[in-house]
Parts: structure tokens; sequence; C-alpha cells
């Protein structure tokens, strides 16, 4: 399927979401800040290049997984602005992807970083 938009115009689109999730999504700014963090402490307790490849594929599946959750809320609100149980299971469900990942990326983020920490 081909686009009706220049491969500029996509990257555009692209990040617009981008910042409109920084701007407007009070979770995304948090994972944000988490991943920050993460990062900075990375950078403080030297990682080696396996331990970043861990940190950075964790970082990047909570804020897609973020991202996604924001998406699929938005798209339930449009076509049910009335509180249904299909569209508030819809909603759980995706809200639940991000707990999971974001839970996953504590354990791991501890397993990178304790044995840093406490020697």
């Amino acid at each position: 399927m081909e686009s009706k938009h220049s491969l500029f115009k996509s990257f555009k689109f692209a990040f617009e979401g981008l910042n409109t999730a920084i701007q407007k999504g009070r979770n995304f700014k948090i994972q944000l800040t988490f991943a920050t963090a993460a990062v900075i402490l990375g950078f403080i307790l030297k990682l080696k290049s396996f331990e970043w490849l861990d940190l950075i594929l964790v970082i990047v599946s909570v804020l897609i997984l973020e991202l996604l959750n924001t998406a699929i809320e938005s798209i339930v609100d449009i076509v049910s602005p009335q509180i249904q149980e299909k569209a508030k299971i819809a909603k759980d469900v995706a809200a639940a992807t991000v707990l999971i990942a974001s839970i996953g990326s504590v354990i791991i983020g501890a397993i990178l970083f304790i044995p840093k920490l406490i020697p």
C-alpha cells in the first residue's frame, strides 16, 4: 500500500505524535523521566555494552507500549464515548501491557544496577 504522503511528511507526523505524547501524556512523561534516570545511572555506573543493550531494549519497549496504550485509549474514546464494558476492557488491557513492561523493567534495572551499587 503506497502512502499519500512524502517520507518527510511521514516523519513529521511521527515527531508530532511523539511531541503530543510528551506534552499531553502524563504517564509518558513519567516513563521518560525514569528512562532518563536509568540512562544517567548507566553512565555513572559504566554499564558494559551488553548491559546497555538490555537497558535500551527495556526502555524502548516500555515507551512503545505507553504510546500504543495512549493510541488505543484515544481510539476507544472516539468509538465509544460512553462507558461500556468492552471499551473498559480494551483500555484496561492496554494499560496492563504497560504495567507488565514497567514491572519487568524495574526487575531488569535491579539486576543491572544493584550489583554495581552494592559491591
